[in-house]
């Protein structure tokens, strides 16, 4: 089985064009902070089908080791991790590996997003990352991927023996999880809500109860309105006009991913297709051979946009 986790959670190349800045990302994480991550691996792609979205994974951030207050925790954690303890650290549960600590760079080259649990108080924010460093250790979910999958077909459908595990209840600490229903748990734990089911009493008082862990997935944290969102950009644009002064290229040029881009047609005219490294010119009557790029010409420059 090791080499079908190692299969699937082969990553891919990383987009040439960055979507976040990464320092200062990590500059603003904050202890109980949930990071997501656009993956690039197999299981990655499976988890975009499943969910119809584009965040694939969710760790929680927990600090560096000196930001752990209770002394065996902070043994924990020196336990599971070998790194640099000067690192920034998150606890995730991965494919292949389970539940474990890994330093936040290893996402320098993803495309990241930070989601804060607004309001949150002190005190839970230690208890949220407690309960996630506890499971260090456990076992990844395989099983917890189909269940959610089954979602898409119709219930009538599934032999009896397929259906879903997810509303079953086991007492105690699960021996496996996966990355979203660890840190729902977590959260569940302190009573923040993430997306509640919300119930009115027939003297208009509102009743809140907890959504099953297990039904969680990355993208819920993004949607959830109790969490604040945090994104820095690769090009920030927070000065007025500032995007007026981005380094566009020619406006007839449009690209459809880092590998294909075409020209715009315009009234009576065609286009040749694009390949990497060749400009594909418009072709009227006469059809024109595509022009190599000069190598001199430069690609997406790499520019820093400054407010003034």
């Amino acid at each position: 089985m090791q080499w079908i986790a190692e299969w699937l959670t082969k990553e891919g190349p990383p987009s040439s064009s960055p979507l976040c800045d990464f320092n200062r990302l990590t500059y603003e994480l904050r202890p109980s902070d949930v990071l997501l991550v656009e993956g690039r691996s197999r299981v990655s792609n499976v988890i975009k089908t499943i969910t119809q979205s584009t965040w694939t994974h969710s760790a929680l951030y927990i600090g560096r080791i000196y930001d752990i207050r209770d002394p065996d925790l902070q043994q924990r954690v020196r336990m599971a991790y070998k790194g640099d303890l000067s690192e920034q650290l998150m606890v995730e549960a991965l494919l292949g590996e389970g539940t474990i600590i890994a330093p936040v760079s290893k996402y320098r080259r993803d495309h990241l997003r930070i989601c804060r649990p607004s309001g949150l108080e002190p005190e839970d924010a230690h208890k949220v990352v407690a309960h996630s460093i506890k499971h260090i250790g456990t076992d990844y979910d395989v099983r917890h991927l189909l269940d959610l999958a089954r979602f898409f077909f119709p219930w009538g459908f599934l032999p009896r023996r397929w259906r879903s595990s997810l509303f079953e209840h086991n007492a105690g600490m699960p021996t496996r999880t996966v990355c979203s229903s660890m840190l729902a748990s977590a959260f569940n734990r302190v009573n923040f809500p993430i997306l509640p089911f919300i119930d009115r009493d027939d003297d208009g008082s509102l009743r809140f109860f907890k959504r099953n862990p297990r039904l969680f997935t990355p993208k819920d944290f993004d949607y959830s309105p109790y969490f604040d969102i945090i994104k820095y950009p690769f090009l920030g644009l927070d000065d007025l006009g500032v995007y007026r002064r981005l380094p566009w290229c020619d406006d007839d040029i449009l690209y459809n991913d880092d590998e294909r881009a075409f020209v715009a047609a315009t009234r009576g005219e065609t286009v040749s297709r694009i390949d990497e490294r060749t400009v594909f010119s418009f072709a009227k009557k006469n059809k024109e051979k595509a022009e190599p790029i000069d190598d001199n010409t430069p690609s997406v420059p790499n520019t820093t946009i400054k407010g003034g």
